[in-house]
């Protein structure tokens, strides 16, 4: 198996080391904090003593996939990797500067992955001189739960890129869907936005509760859950980061976050 080096120790970020060191991959998880990387590998820890508890994994697996992740806070630990997923904040410009640095410090053949949920892979590798190298690898929260990985191609990703990038979530044990077109938002988090967007305006004008909206989704639908219990779980900024993005790229206002989630995302109701 090969190195893989995940920038973040956030929850995605924790979450693709946890299931590619259980994959049998040596992982490099990078944040800029130690302490940040310490919560993240007790979070990792925890969630392998899970699934040692429900038989999905033994206690000599958890004790050599931990022992496949090692931490930093060196960004160049990065230079030996087979493949970087970048799975920071959805930020364009903390993003492109960390594929700045990463087209400085990864090797010639290293495919650059990016978690982004909205954000076009084309933005993020413009700023290298290697953008045939940049796939977006879309994982979903919880990691080691959700069975889905969307591959994006940007304008310039080459297939060889794509395919390894594609190896490397089914060797995880995700179903890759692709995304042929790099439009903001790919897949699934246009669709998502559009309906929890739909869904808060409901709720703002007075035709229905967040409950009923949610259960009118479940039951009429069969979703496992509604558009805004999806939205709670996710963080309600993180879905009006995302959904921003999209109506930045596309000026479609369906996509544009109503008055009552931009005003709970300000007063911290998250």
């Amino acid at each position: 198996m090969s190195t893989v080096t995940v920038i973040g120790a956030g929850l995605m970020g924790a979450g693709i080391a946890q299931v590619a060191a259980a994959a049998g991959y040596d992982v490099v998880l990078n944040d800029t904090s130690q302490e940040a990387l310490a919560q993240a590998l007790g979070g990792i820890e925890r969630s392998y003593g899970k699934f040692v508890e429900k038989g999905k994994m033994t206690g000599e697996d958890l004790v050599g996939a931990v022992g496949r992740i090692t931490t930093t806070t060196d960004l160049h630990a990065a230079d030996a990797s087979d493949l970087i997923v970048e799975a920071v904040f959805e930020n364009v410009e903390v993003k492109q500067e960390i594929f700045r640095r990463l087209d400085q410090i990864a090797k010639p053949d290293a495919v650059l992955a990016t978690n982004t949920s909205a954000i076009p892979v084309t933005t993020l590798a413009a700023v290298t001189s290697r953008p045939e190298s940049v796939v977006g690898t879309h994982f979903f929260s919880p990691v080691p739960l959700m069975r889905l990985c969307e591959l994006v191609r940007g304008y310039k990703t080459s297939d060889q890129t794509l395919d390894r990038a594609k190896v490397f979530a089914e060797n995880l044990g995700k179903t890759v869907i692709v995304v042929n077109r790099d439009v903001a938002g790919f897949v699934t988090t246009r669709l998502i936005s559009a309906l929890a967007m739909e869904a808060v305006a409901l709720v703002e004008s007075g035709v229905a509760t967040a409950e009923d909206v949610d259960v009118a989704c479940r039951l009429g639908f069969g979703h496992a859950m509604g558009p805004l219990e999806t939205s709670d779980l996710t963080g309600v900024d993180i879905i009006t980061n995302a959904s921003s993005n999209i109506y930045a790229d596309t000026k479609d206002e369906k996509f544009a976050p109503p008055e009552l989630l931009r005003r709970m995302v300000a007063a911290g109701d998250l």
